[in-house]
């Protein structure tokens, strides 16, 4: 299977893997399932780190090479799921969640989320 974690997820499975739920452990460490991140996912670091918050206080270029070190793929930003936000009910108004959830819809992967809000969306998005 296919699996697009949302940033907190990437954050978690890099340095708080305790804070990963049993059902987010057990798909993130089968090593059948394909794990992916989104370009999008780093740029939110980067930025959010910079307006100085606590749970973003990561080297994003670090992150970025131990889950590509891991195996993770990463997934490029395209206008295609650029254009599919605007299909998105307005659930959330989180821009970068909405594009993960745009990309997920667009590429036919399952995102993970731990985010009940994000898990409302209707499409592959799965709270864990």
């Amino acid at each position: 299977m296919k699996l697009l974690l949302d940033t907190h997820l990437l954050l978690w499975t890099a340095s708080a893997r305790a804070r990963l739920s049993q059902a987010a452990t057990l798909l993130i460490d089968d090593f059948t399932n394909e794990i992916f991140f989104s370009a999008m996912s780093i740029w939110e670091i980067v930025i959010k780190s910079a307006l100085n918050r606590p749970d973003f206080s990561v080297d994003a270029a670090l992150l970025r090479r131990g889950l590509l070190d891991r195996g993770y793929e990463e997934i490029p930003i395209t206008s295609t799921p650029g254009l599919a936000v605007a299909g998105l009910p307005p659930i959330h108004k989180d821009p970068f969640d909405r594009i993960l959830i745009a990309q997920a819809i667009s590429e036919g992967i399952l995102l993970l989320t731990g985010d009940a809000i994000i898990a409302k969306y209707p499409g592959p998005v799965r709270l864990v």
